[in-house]
């Protein structure tokens, strides 16, 4: 009898992603996952927008960040951020209702530079 392998780079759902939690390297909590932004085009994960501070969901942030700057720790189900809290309070951000034109190049080239990733697009 033939046992399946497990699938290194397997899929998941997006569904499965938003409201993970997100880690630093050490393990504290930063915040949480709300949603993913895929590039209709190429359908690669663009941003995954990400909710830092706030208290009940009243004051908290928005931050769209590369997808390509997390690491998934599959032991703990949370994706690790490598970047210093001083850096994530200076990250352009935004309300959940005021939400930036993600259609502007400058504004997506902006958001890869703050993160050091290089943009998925190229």
């Amino acid at each position: 009898m033939n046992q399946l392998q497990a699938f290194s780079n397997s899929p998941v759902k997006a569904s499965s992603i938003i409201g993970t939690d997100v880690v630093n390297p050490n393990g504290d909590d930063l915040g949480d996952i709300k949603e993913i932004v895929i590039d209709p085009n190429t359908g690669k994960i663009a941003y995954a927008v990400v909710s830092f501070g706030g208290f009940l969901s009243m004051g908290e942030k928005l931050f769209a960040i590369p997808f390509s700057s997390f690491k998934y720790d599959q032991p703990k189900n949370a994706y690790v951020l490598d970047v210093t809290k001083e850096r994530l309070e200076a990250a352009p951000g935004f309300d959940e209702d005021k939400w930036p034109s993600m259609a502007e190049e400058k504004w997506n080239r902006d958001v890869y530079k703050y993160y050091e990733r290089p943009p998925y697009w190229e």
